[in-house]
């Protein structure tokens, strides 16, 4: 009877990858950060939010449609200002990416048969 248990040597997992763990950092970043803006309104209640969610039949809908905004919001914006900065240079020298290696540039050199 042959053994189905997948080879988890010949598969990398997908946080290895350092473009999908930098991505999903940031991607947690955002998320936290969309839930303590969402927080923060809901407890200092700016023009009477609040009681007008909870005042609705189904706030859940209403608190689910806000708070996934905010996440696609901040999270996109997280992602997308770590996707940029990825080519500034540590040193503080010239800027742009001139001389420093993106995370998919590495990714494509590891790839590579040799």
């Amino acid at each position: 009877m042959p053994n189905h248990q997948p080879n988890r040597t010949s598969r990398p997992s997908l946080l290895r990858i350092p473009l999908f763990r930098l991505l999903a950092i940031n991607l947690a970043i955002g998320a936290c950060a969309a839930t303590l803006l969402v927080g923060g309104l809901l407890w200092l209640n700016p023009g009477h939010l609040r009681e007008l969610i909870f005042a609705d039949s189904s706030p859940g809908i209403a608190l689910a449609l806000l708070l996934a905004s905010f996440l696609i919001t901040f999270g996109s914006a997280a992602m997308g200002s770590a996707i940029m900065a990825q080519g500034r240079n540590e040193d503080g020298g010239k800027s742009g990416g001139h001389g420093s290696r993106l995370a998919m540039q590495e990714v494509a050199q590891r790839t590579r048969p040799k």
